[in-house]
């Protein structure tokens, strides 16, 4: 994707301040990815059993270079202060079409309360908005009921199933395929 602007590091939901990660962030993503491991990990592989601090660290260094080449723009959803984190989400998979996959997890003791889907509300009018995508796809396991609810929650249209589309702990999934474009956000 080739923009002629600088990606805005940050842009607020009703309740969210919702901002590019920072390596600062590391305590916090560490804690909320441990209370979160046996909710996620079954989808998100990267939440496992043995998720130390270091992981976060080399996650959180990829972040810089992921967003200065255009190839992920990742966010940590916190509070309208900052204080409180609760969860992340991202675009990837960005092509020139200009499409990408948009993702979100919220950690264990915020899931529940609506975050997730105003998190992909705002997401979606940020990328279309900002980076003038014309298609963003959420793509899940088809056992990932909670991750069904938020897309249909924020709007996002089903397009349908794809068969052996994602590969989780070495076993394949199908997956249901979620879009929202522009027009969806009127």
């Amino acid at each position: 994707m080739n923009l002629t602007t600088p990606i805005p590091h940050s842009f607020e939901t009703e309740r969210f301040l919702i901002r590019r990660y920072e390596t600062s962030d590391e305590e916090v993503l560490y804690q909320a990815a441990r209370e979160s491991i046996a909710q996620v990990f079954e989808f998100l592989p990267w939440c496992h059993p043995d998720y130390q601090k270091r992981d976060a660290t080399d996650w959180l260094e990829t972040i810089a270079p992921n967003w200065k080449d255009g190839s992920a723009y990742s966010f940590g959803i916190f509070s309208k202060d900052g204080t409180e984190f609760h969860g992340g989400c991202g675009v990837n998979q960005i092509d020139g079409h200009p499409i990408a996959n948009l993702g979100y997890w919220i950690k264990t003791s915020s899931a529940g309360k609506g975050i997730a889907t105003e998190a992909t509300i705002g997401l979606a009018r940020f990328c279309t908005g900002k980076m003038g995508l014309q298609r963003i796809e959420i793509v899940m396991s088809i056992q990932n009921r909670a991750s069904k609810a938020v897309a249909e929650a924020s709007g996002a249209q089903f397009e349908g199933r794809a068969r052996n589309r994602l590969l989780l702990h070495g076993k394949r999934h199908d997956a249901l395929i979620y879009s929202i474009t522009p027009a969806d956000l009127k």
